[in-house]
């Protein structure tokens, strides 16, 4: 029953399917290996996203990775942008 469900490996482009539980409160638990896979840790964030009725789930850092690489083109090379935007904000509280 299981493999007419989610198929197994490649075929079904889902892999790694496991079960999880809701405990008390609603709280999600996810199985050990899946968080050993994402490299996950007891506090860490995640970002919790619902998609054609499933639930999704990816650590925050690999989408702030995202939006940065994503961005990175943007920036020249030789440019740290908290150093401007500290330098901005100074200058904003210089002129108060």
């Amino acid at each position: 029953m299981y493999d007419i469900l989610y198929g197994t490996g490649s075929e079904s482009g889902v892999l790694n399917v496991q079960r999880g539980k809701l405990v008390s409160g609603g709280r999600l638990q996810l199985p050990a290996e899946m968080r050993r896979m994402l490299a996950l840790a007891d506090g860490d964030t995640v970002l919790l996203e619902i998609v054609d009725g499933e639930i999704h789930v990816r650590p925050l850092r690999d989408a702030v990775s995202r939006v940065q690489a994503r961005l990175r083109k943007y920036v020249p090379a030789d440019t740290i942008l908290s150093e401007e935007l500290i330098a901005d904000r100074r200058a904003e509280a210089a002129g108060e």
